[in-house]
């Protein structure tokens, strides 16, 4: 349970750091853009983990973990093409790419453990 805690603050400091970074994006047609999709994703990752913690099954809760895993990765795609068009400074980026990448991997691996203890036979 305080796992879930854990993850629930990280995915929400997550949120926070991503909108507090996208404040600061110069202002152009292309950033305007890829910044409101990755504040899109970036929010979702913690909105849909916390849907999961409340998920009523099993197959919820890893179809919800799924979309995490989605928000996540997707998170890095838009963070990337956004230091390569030169919009996000290096260290800026590299630290919220690696907590993208980290946060990705954590669900999946969670993902991974659900799936193969749901496929376990009691007995």
């Amino acid at each position: 349970m305080a796992e879930r805690q854990d993850l629930k603050a990280r995915t929400k400091a997550f949120a926070l750091d991503v909108a507090r970074k996208i404040d600061e994006l110069p202002k152009s047609l292309a950033s305007d853009i890829l910044a409101k999709l990755l504040l899109r994703c970036a929010t979702a990752v913690g909105a849909n983990y916390r849907a999961a913690c409340r998920a009523q099954t099993k197959a919820v809760f890893l179809a919800k973990l799924a979309v995490v895993i989605e928000e996540s990765d997707e998170c890095m795609y838009w963070l990337e093409l956004l230091h390569e068009l030169g919009k996000l400074p290096e260290e800026v980026f590299q630290r919220l790419h690696h907590e993208a990448d980290e946060l990705t991997a954590i669900f999946v691996a969670s993902r991974k453990t659900g799936l193969s203890n749901a496929q376990k036979k009691p007995g």
